[in-house]
């Protein structure tokens, strides 16, 4: 399929485990992907690999916590061919712990990636997006926004925001033709997963074992639901939250 010819889309955290599944799908259906991520060497790294495939990508690095960066990031994507047709929000952290355990810079820290970004984010490309007769914006939430696991009380919070955030967005712009929805997904095996997983002393396995599917999801997964929403199929879908779990329950 190529559901994404000749249209330009802009990934961030596109450095990652799930983001660079996302940008690798959306260029193999032939859209233009700006792989953006605070790291520089992983951003380039997804780019070659996607450029060895015969797609077409462009590595941008933004600190996407800071406003000014996430306005100039939009601008150099856009300038690149006058047009941004898809941007997907999902560049994001888990910073772990209960409301007492955490500090101050913890929380704004989380608020600032997970949250702040897609404001600033939004705010920049809406108005090309509405000039260009409409658009797609697919945001990163997570099953836990919307069912809180214990003590992730910061992460858990924003994600619950994203929902909010773009259920929201979606009702005020959608007359614009600008569709908005979100993806919430369970446990994905990524890199920071692992890491967490190495972290509590269990192992993919265990969590294999809580999914009534069997396993984990994978970032292909994910990338191909983002696919599909940010596609003209789903033309008639504005303001959903999409779970994607294998019926899991939160872990």
């Amino acid at each position: 399929m190529k559901r994404f010819e000749g249209k330009v889309a802009v990934v961030t955290g596109a450095g990652g485990g799930i983001g660079s599944a996302i940008a690798r799908r959306l260029s193999a259906e032939g859209a233009l992907v700006v792989v953006t991520d605070v790291n520089t060497e992983a951003a380039a790294e997804v780019v070659s690999g996607i450029e060895a495939e015969g797609g077409r990508a462009a590595a941008m690095t933004a600190d996407i916590s800071n406003k000014a960066a996430c306005f100039g990031l939009i601008e150099q994507a856009f300038a690149l061919r006058g047009r941004l047709d898809v941007l997907v929000n999902n560049a994001g952290i888990n910073t772990r712990g209960n409301l007492l355990s955490l500090s101050d810079e913890d929380w704004d820290v989380s608020f600032a990636v997970n949250l702040d970004s897609m404001f600033h984010l939004c705010r920049a490309v809406l108005p090309l997006m509405i000039a260009a007769g409409g658009g797609a914006i697919v945001n990163t939430a997570s099953q836990w926004g919307l069912y809180p696991a214990p003590n992730h009380i910061a992460y858990n919070t924003t994600k619950a925001a994203v929902a909010a955030f773009t259920q929201n967005l979606a009702r005020d712009y959608a007359p614009d033709r600008v569709r908005v929805n979100a993806v919430c997904p369970g446990e994905i095996h990524t890199p920071m997963l692992e890491a967490g997983v190495k972290r509590s002393g269990r192992t993919i396995a265990d969590l294999d074992k809580l999914v009534p599917f069997g396993r984990i999801g994978k970032p292909d997964e994910v990338a191909a639901l983002v696919a599909f929403l940010a596609s003209d199929e789903a033309a008639f879908m504005c303001g959903s939250l999409v779970e994607i779990t294998g019926a899991q329950a939160v872990a």
